[in-house]
């Protein structure tokens, strides 16, 4: 998963662009973190899907 720190800069750029709207440069940034942490999710959710095990209860 991501750093804490980068987390943490994804927030502050949502509330940002909530508030005041975003710069360009801010933008490109935001795309590009939501970018690695959606892949990072993904990833570990598929993780977790590879280690269930279905059990049926005779």
């Amino acid at each position: 998963m991501l750093g804490q720190d980068k987390l943490d800069r994804i927030n502050f750029l949502a509330n940002k662009k909530k508030t005041e709207g975003l710069t360009e440069a801010e933008a490109i940034e935001q795309a590009e973190l939501r970018a690695k942490y959606l892949e990072a999710f993904r990833k570990n959710f598929k993780q977790q899907l590879e280690n269930v095990e279905i059990v049926y209860k005779d």
